[in-house]
């Protein structure tokens, strides 16, 4: 196995950011330095970064799982509020798994989990951006007006341009509120509670339902699943990578 790709399967970080502290003289091999991240290492061969010893390579886990409202999406919190690593399953916590994106504390839905580090920066990087579908509960009606505006391209309160937004109505209404669904093809940060609040619309329930080729199903708040061979190629061939890791 190259070097570059050892450092990252042992989860300490993606490949392109190994190259980068190889490269930086801060990697050993049997306590020499080296600095050529092709160079191939055996599974006996002690590598160390910064001093700190690798060890075994670990397998590479793919998480989906649906983030309840009120989590944050870090692997802990300061002010002690509940996170989604307690929603792990038991036999997967001792992987290191990390969130890829995040949802904000009140919203829910699709959130993928994994040690796979080269995946996890093609995925949050602009040029690989996956388009992320919501579900969005909406208080009362939604005018024709504000459906035009987020399909335009709006230019939010700050300042921000916005490409347009794939959105329509999922049903007329649900009850007298009005569940839209949209699509966004850009990461910025609370896109639609931001949206939302400029056209004066009142946000009841923001969930996500899919991100790039995977889809949220029938997982329940706080359960989660494993995904399949085929969505790890999948997913991973969508952000340009070889089908496995």
């Amino acid at each position: 196995m190259r070097l570059n790709k050892a450092i990252a399967a042992a989860g300490l970080c993606s490949r392109r950011k190994a190259d980068e502290l190889i490269l930086a003289g801060q990697v050993l091999v049997n306590g020499v330095l080296e600095a050529n991240p092709a160079r191939h290492v055996l599974p006996d061969d002690c590598i160390a970064v910064n001093g700190r010893e690798l060890t075994a390579a670990q397998e590479y886990c793919y998480l989906l799982l649906h983030k309840p409202v009120q989590t944050v999406c870090t692997v802990s919190d300061p002010e002690g509020r509940p996170t989604v690593m307690e929603y792990l399953p038991a036999g997967v916590r001792h992987l290191r798994l990390y969130p890829v994106g995040r949802l904000d504390y009140f919203s829910e839905g699709l959130l993928l989990l994994t040690n796979d580090g080269e995946l996890a920066q093609r995925l949050t990087h602009p040029r690989h951006h996956q388009p992320k579908v919501y579900e969005v509960l909406v208080r009362g009606p939604v005018p024709e007006t504000a459906l035009a505006a987020m399909r335009q391209g709006m230019r939010l309160a700050e300042g921000q341009d916005l490409l347009p937004v794939d959105v329509e109505r999922k049903t007329a209404n649900s009850g007298n509120n009005t569940l839209l669904r949209m699509v966004l093809c850009q990461g910025v940060n609370r896109q639609i509670r931001r949206m939302c609040r400029d056209l004066g619309l009142t946000i009841l329930r923001l969930r996500r339902v899919a991100q790039g080729p995977l889809d949220l199903g029938e997982l329940t708040p706080g359960q989660a699943r494993q995904l399949t061979a085929r969505e790890v190629a999948v997913l991973r061939s969508s952000a340009g990578l070889p089908s496995s890791a």
